[in-house]
């Protein structure tokens, strides 16, 4: 049974940092993209970072570089997300997806909120 467990959100006052982590099981982990997506309230869903299969490269959305980091540990079956200098805008929800040419796996998400 394919799982993507989502942990770390919480309530950050803003400029805070918070890290989210994602703990993977049922499927080849190492074999998979993972990425960090976002949905705010009354918003698209929003790509926020990718990283590939071997952690070898990532990609971070325009808006997030300088703040949010992705890595990943294959040994562990786990992928994070470091998101610091938060800002109110960033109150959403936060899901972790692992994707390859064949397969799309969702965690359920975990709520972040940034106050003013």
């Amino acid at each position: 049974q394919v799982q993507l467990a989502v942990s770390g959100g919480g309530l950050v006052q803003s400029g805070g940092s918070l890290s989210l982590s994602c703990a993977a099981s049922g499927f080849t982990f190492s074999r998979f993209t993972m990425s960090w997506y976002r949905q705010g309230p009354g918003k698209e869903r929003e790509l926020l970072a990718t990283i590939t299969s071997t952690g070898g490269s990532t990609n971070v959305a325009d808006d997030m570089k300088g703040r949010f980091t992705i890595s990943r540990d294959n040994a562990k079956n786990t992928v994070h997300l470091q998101m610091s200098s938060l800002k109110p805008k960033d109150t959403a929800m936060y899901y972790c997806n692992a994707s390859n040419a064949w397969l799309d796996y969702w965690g359920r998400g975990t709520q972040v909120t940034v106050s003013d």
